[in-house]
């Protein structure tokens, strides 16, 4: 049996521990940038506030106090996460974090009249030690357990536990299910299928296998699978990530190469930096760079390259080098850039790094190595991740040019912003 553990509008509810005053209230979490809701509480969406949509079109509501409006606050996000994630790694033998606010359980070995009481206990557990509300679906696949933590989270007399253990609840559960909440199924996919009549998830199992796999695939035919209990998304517990991405929307359109090689350096060490956290190395370092696209009067250049490492690397100096030698060959001035990111791929994991027999030096590599090492212990114990950089990055840059006017305080990671007891 597979339990997902879902955390309920998490962003809403971290900002929800530390002002409690928000609770009841209607509140949206900002994407970088002010740009758009990315988060919702219960309130808001009964406001008929969408995801996605953009902050101009909401804020008269900010301004008359009917709707709180919060900046994305990732540092805090992430903590508040990592806490939660940790109590669920010490409740069960087995788990796979799916995302910042997801993660299956893999329920092996537990008696199944034992599961429900488990659940219930993790929920209080995690909401008294963390103040943040989840929600669990319990049943025989991935895909289900999905399905069923949407009524764990929908409908309160679950009591925040959903089951689906049976053939009866799944295809009650499948028939109450419309076919684009379908875990698997694209946005692009679901409207096809409705074309054809599948308009929910068991509209979708009762269709025949030939005619899935014609239509769908492989992986419209896993999904099929999964919907009817046959588990085929098998459990990820140590699977390692492919790649590590961080990019940034400017705040403004940029021009100046100085200017923007700053913020490729930053991206770069803090791919380094996960990479390091995740004990693995990578081979190759993709830079890009965007102009916007929005702005249809204005000529557009969206360039990307790779360079390829001659040894799998995850010291901060060998990254940032590199991100910066791609940056240099696909940057052109007379263009406004708005957006710029890298890539760490071809991740392997560090103790299966195998030297080259050109142009490694692995002395070199031993002293950037502790280098790095170092950096992260000094930046971790004072809580500023800008302390000890290299030349090529500014201090604070990774973040200082993103507009948060409505940031709450990083509660939990820094000293100069504790909450303030009178």
């Amino acid at each position: 049996m597979y339990a997902l553990v879902d955390c309920n509008n998490f962003f809403v509810s971290c900002e929800r521990v530390f002002r409690p005053q928000l609770e009841g209230k209607a509140v949206v979490v900002l994407s970088n940038n002010d740009g758009c809701v990315v988060a919702r509480s219960n309130e808001s969406k009964k406001m008929g506030i969408r995801m996605g949509v953009p902050y101009y079109q909401i804020s008269h509501l900010a301004e008359n106090g009917s709707l709180t409006v919060c900046s994305s606050n990732y540092t805090l996000y992430g903590d508040m996460s990592d806490r939660v994630m940790s109590i669920l790694a010490n409740t069960v033998p087995k788990i796979e974090i799916y995302s910042i606010d997801e993660a299956f359980l893999i329920l092996d070995g537990i008696r199944e009249t034992e599961i429900a009481p488990l659940c219930r206990a993790l929920i209080s557990k995690v909401r008294k030690w963390t103040g943040i509300p989840v929600s669990i679906g319990v049943a025989g696949t991935k895909t289900l357990a999905k399905i069923a933590s949407h009524f764990a989270k929908k409908y309160p007399g679950y009591g925040g536990v959903c089951m689906i253990d049976d053939d009866r609840k799944r295809q009650k559960a499948l028939s109450l299910t419309p076919i684009g909440e379908v875990w698997g199924i694209g946005r692009k996919i679901a409207p096809k299928l409705m074309e054809r009549g599948v308009k929910t998830a068991w509209d979708y199992v009762l269709r025949p296998e030939p005619w899935i796999r014609e239509h769908y695939m492989l992986a419209g035919l896993r999904t099929w699978m999964e919907l009817q209990g046959i588990v085929c998304v098998e459990a990820e517990t140590d699977a390692a990530r492919k790649t590590i991405c961080t990019s940034r929307s400017f705040a403004d359109m940029l021009e100046d190469e100085d200017e923007i090689s700053l913020k490729v350096a930053d991206f770069a060490a803090h791919c380094a930096k996960k990479l390091r956290q995740e004990k693995s190395a990578a081979m190759d370092v993709t830079t890009f760079l965007r102009t916007n696209r929005f702005r249809s009067d204005l000529e557009q250049y969206c360039p990307s390259v790779t360079v390829r490492l001659d040894t799998a690397a995850s010291n901060t100096q060998e990254i940032v080098s590199a991100a910066l030698k791609g940056f240099r060959t696909i940057f052109k001035p007379g263009y406004r850039y708005k957006k710029a990111g890298v890539v760490v791929g071809s991740i392997v994991p560090e103790d299966t790094v195998q030297g080259s027999l050109f142009g490694f030096d692995p002395e070199l590599r031993s002293k950037n190595d502790a280098i790095s090492r170092i950096m992260d212990r000094v930046n971790s114990l004072t809580g500023d991740s800008s302390l000890l950089r290299l030349a090529s990055q500014k201090p604070g840059h990774y973040a200082s040019d993103i507009r948060s006017e409505h940031r709450s305080r990083r509660f939990s990671t820094s000293f100069d912003e504790l909450m303030e007891i009178k």
